[in-house]
């Protein structure tokens, strides 16, 4: 039977929609990235810097890549187990500490070595620049975003305030990972190795006498109010700091398409390690103010201290550029040249 002109232009009108649609479904396919982590919603970590970090990429994508960021490991697990999580694919992004794991990541661990922070800004730069330069094969079974640090870190105590080297001895603190517990053992504390969600339990409970954290996560995990003492390590470099680092699923990275690969690149890298430095170094301050507002004692160990503290946690730095081989005092070096034209 002949088609009427009529039915003809009907059918060209619907092939044509049919192709637009198809094109449309197809530019709107969304691909879902799953991010974990274990701080809880108020934490700098989720409101300030993951959560804009989501907006941005999937405004940036018009919608074709939606971020759900899971905090407080709601997915499951611990927060060691979070680097394997990215590794194996049971979720898509991780932020994490690589100290939750000893021993794997030994390179970056230069950073967690005493004395080698200024502030956030400047710190998370220079590792960043050193892990794309030294330490990116040991780093290879996932796609690395980007790295950052914490700020100085503080000495907190529930009773005994820290004045002098000489009162750290015999206390009970709480330690992020393998190179700051030895420094602590150098000055005579015990330290308790734990993720950081659980310090309020172990201070409310007596577990431990008192932690080295950062002001920063002071607010979010109410440690004004759990402990008393605060005692801070001034001048050009602090005592310690942790590392931090915001790593993808390798194979779902690889799967995108390249301009959507593009959008997670341009959102990536030392552009935001700096930026996220930058945040932590803002909310110090806030940390410090509510612990000053319960009446809580905040002093600044004198430099003699602070040389003391130098002196006894040397055998630390000694080990880990013995423990490197032949690359430990040329890394050393290096991480260090990168703290100094970072820090300028």
């Amino acid at each position: 039977m002949l088609k009427s002109p009529f039915n003809a232009a009907l059918a060209g009108v619907a092939l044509a929609i049919g192709l637009v649609a198809a094109a449309g479904s197809s530019l709107a396919q969304e691909v879902t990235l799953r991010v974990h982590h274990f701080l809880p919603p108020p934490s700098t970590t989720h409101s300030m810097v993951l959560l804009p970090w989501a907006e941005k990429i999937e405004a940036q994508s018009e919608g074709r890549i939606k971020i759900e960021v899971y905090p407080a490991m709601q997915l499951g697990g611990k927060p060691p187990q979070l680097l394997d999580q990215v590794r194996d694919g049971f979720v898509d992004v991780v932020w994490a500490l690589p100290g939750y794991t000893p021993g794997r990541y030994p390179r970056v661990s230069v950073f967690e070595l005493p004395f080698m922070v200024s502030t956030a800004e400047a710190t998370s730069q220079a590792l960043q620049a050193y892990y794309e330069q030294h330490a990116r094969e040991e780093w290879s079974n996932v796609h690395v975003l980007w790295f950052h640090t914490h700020a100085r870190g503080v000495i907190h105590t529930i009773d005994k305030p820290v004045k002098k080297v000489r009162d750290i001895k015999g206390l009970k603190l709480r330690a992020p990972n393998r190179e700051i517990g030895r420094a602590l053992s150098q000055l005579g504390a015990a330290p308790i190795f734990m993720p950081v969600p659980a310090l309020p339990e172990a201070l409310s409970k007596g577990v431990v006498d008192g932690a080295v954290i950062p002001w920063e996560i002071v607010p979010a995990l109410k440690l004004q109010q759990l402990t008393r003492n605060h005692a801070e390590t001034p001048g050009p470099r602090g005592m310690y700091t942790a590392i931090f680092v915001l790593a993808m699923n390798k194979d779902k990275y690889d799967g995108l398409p390249d301009d959507l690969k593009k959008i997670i690149d341009d959102n990536s890298g030392m552009a935001m390690a700096k930026s996220t430095g930058a945040i932590w170094d803002t909310r110090e301050e806030p940390g410090r103010a509510m612990a000053k507002e319960l009446g809580n004692s905040v002093v600044d160990l004198s430099e003699a201290e602070v040389d003391k503290i130098r002196e006894q946690t040397k055998p630390v730095t000694d080990a880990w550029i013995s423990n490197m081989n032949d690359e430990g005092r040329a890394l050393y070096e290096a991480a260090n040249a990168l703290l100094d034209q970072y820090t300028q």
